[in-house]
């Protein structure tokens, strides 16, 4: 006998049915996803305008006269073009003819292309990317104490250690405190101070200053005191932030057998233009352009 309980072996039509039924609504489920509009659909990304425009896109290299770009505009590989930023800070492109760009961000000035395209009624919805291939504008110099003065390219996010590397470092004659030349918005020229002491000091933070175009990085020389008398290597030294006498002996080698620590004068130029003697302590600080003369022992 068969228990009443048994599964039958062929599928009932009403399986049939619903099996279709739900084959049905996976394809339609399916197409609707990739319809334009639904929430998976595949588009090009567009770019933000006005008040959609990303506060990250602010820090994106600026165009300006010089600047190689390369415009392209999604689905339309006629329009596709690479160009020049003129000196009145335009690009000319095909069907809007002039755009105003320098300036602007590389999105800034594609969201203006896209408008221009609908302002001029040649597309219904543009998508136009600008892609910076060449930069002429965004340099800024580096002068003074450099292995190799002169204006470099910069990227949004350079920093002074990565201009200075371009440079080739700065010479053993540079200052721990070099300066950005930059000018404000009414056009005046601000020193901005960088302290380098972080390259030999690890207590000291190194520099994250980000350069913008048109800055000048200055190097200056560094200021020295002089050092002669009885001391194992006299010559010309570099002054470092709060160097001592004491400090400045051990620069030079330190007080040969014949010489004395309590025998130290110092010969300054003073604000008046003239120079004074006066006797140095160990823990005096030495200043620009001191002469120190460490003197034989008496004894």
């Amino acid at each position: 006998m068969t228990s009443s309980c048994a599964r039958p072996r062929g599928l009932r039509p009403s399986d049939i049915l619903i099996t279709g039924v739900l084959a049905a609504l996976s394809f339609w489920g399916a197409a609707r996803a990739d319809l334009p509009g639904s929430g998976t659909a595949m588009a090009p990304p567009s770019s933000p305008t006005g008040q959609d425009t990303a506060p990250e896109d602010r820090r994106l290299v600026q165009l300006g006269a010089g600047d190689s770009v390369t415009v392209e505009v999604y689905g339309q590989p006629d329009l596709t073009s690479t160009v020049y930023v003129a000196e009145n800070g335009t690009i000319s492109l095909p069907l809007v003819g002039e755009v105003q760009v320098a300036g602007l961000s590389s999105v800034e000035a594609a969201a203006r292309v896209e408008k221009a395209l609908k302002d001029g009624q040649f597309l219904v919805d543009p998508h136009v990317t600008i892609l910076v291939t060449q930069s002429k504008s965004q340099r800024v110099s580096v002068l003074g104490e450099v292995k190799a003065p002169g204006r470099y390219p910069i990227e949004p996010n350079t920093t002074v250690l990565e201009l200075l590397a371009q440079a080739g470092g700065v010479n053993d004659t540079s200052s721990y405190t070099i300066y950005i030349v930059r000018p404000d918005a009414k056009g005046v020229e601000q020193r901005i101070p960088v302290d380098l002491q972080g390259f030999s000091n690890h207590k000291e933070a190194l520099p994250t200053e980000v350069l913008h175009a048109g800055d000048t990085l200055v190097v200056p020389k560094a200021d020295h005191f002089y050092m002669y008398g009885e001391v194992a290597a006299p010559g010309m030294y570099r002054i470092e932030p709060g160097m001592t006498i004491i400090e400045a002996l051990a620069r030079a080698g330190g007080v040969t057998a014949r010489g004395s620590e309590r025998r130290i004068d110092i010969k300054r130029l003073e604000k008046n233009g003239r120079y004074s003697v006066r006797h140095a302590k160990p823990g005096d600080l030495v200043q620009p352009d001191d002469v120190i003369r460490v003197k034989e022992s008496i004894f």
